[in-house]
């Protein structure tokens, strides 16, 4: 074999080599979540949905409705991200999921340190769920990007009257809530105070004042009692950061220790079930009045 074809055969090894190494799937944590390819993806490519059959227009239009219903002041219409909650367009879970498997435990448990309540959702309402957040495309143009130019559309006289009737037990339009509209830059900024009150910090939208953490009392076995605000809280672990700032961790087994929870805002949370989308149009409309 002379030496210019066995360097020949050299380079088509090599460039053989390559081309075979670009098609395998990526190893180790490169994505950030574990190795090798994420489940559900399209050729490992982070950012793009799997392919799903075509989804039952009956459910799509269930998941629709409930997701504006519970998830849009948040997430946005389009998925993309509010005044509060991140966009779910890239979310890893979102990219994950398959049928709400995923999807469920994070609606089902919420996520209390980032503000996010939980959802008492049925099994079957998250399925529709998921089957509306995939039915967006990640990458392209799709019509649900185009946001209203304003979110004012109510009538201000019934959101009066929606507010004198369940909301001036607690709030006052010369107390509390007096020149609310001249405190937050935008109407979406003023409507997300509202419906998620302490929810919106670190989106550049400030949090209320009054709006305090939710708070755990922890019961050990032994019968102390530990106080603090909640970091992290589902069904299998507690954490709080009591006062002076320590930090105390517990696994939950068989409902030990027992946790109660105090939120100050619970008021606000539970009307989120029964609020229809005309009664936040006109509440929103009737508070950007109070200058």
């Amino acid at each position: 074999m002379t030496r210019t074809y066995a360097s020949c055969v050299l380079l088509i090894l090599f460039v053989g080599a390559v081309a075979v190494r670009a098609q395998q799937p990526p190893q180790g944590g490169g994505a950030g979540r574990g190795a090798g390819q994420a489940p559900g993806r399209i050729g490992g490519a982070v950012g793009a949905y799997p392919a799903r059959p075509t989804a039952d227009p009956a459910a799509l239009e269930r998941g629709k409705a409930a997701y504006g219903t519970n998830c849009a002041f948040c997430h946005g219409q389009d998925t993309r991200g509010g005044d509060g909650g991140p966009s779910l367009l890239r979310s890893g879970v979102v990219l994950d999921d398959q049928n709400g498997e995923l999807i469920g435990p994070v609606v089902i448990n919420g996520r209390p340190e980032r503000g996010m309540p939980r959802f008492p959702l049925t099994p079957a309402q998250i399925s529709d769920i998921a089957t509306f957040l995939h039915s967006f495309r990640v990458n392209g143009y799709d019509d649900a990007r185009q946001r209203p130019t304003s979110i004012v559309v109510g009538s201000a006289a019934a959101g009066e009257a929606y507010f004198k009737a369940r909301c001036s037990t607690c709030h006052s339009t010369t107390g509390d809530l007096k020149g609310i509209a001249t405190k937050y830059g935008n109407p979406r900024s003023l409507q997300q105070s509202w419906l998620m009150p302490g929810s919106a910090g670190g989106r550049g939208v400030p949090t209320p004042p009054n709006a305090k953490p939710p708070q755990a009392t922890v019961t050990l076995p032994n019968g102390e009692k530990v106080e603090g605000e909640i970091e992290r809280l589902d069904d299998f672990s507690v954490s709080i950061r009591q006062d002076d700032g320590t930090r105390r961790a517990w696994r939950i087994v068989n409902g030990n220790p027992r946790v109660v929870v105090t939120d100050p805002l619970q008021a606000h949370r539970d009307l989120l079930k029964d609020y229809k989308d005309f009664d936040i149009h006109d509440v929103t409309a009737y508070l950007v009045t109070l200058k």
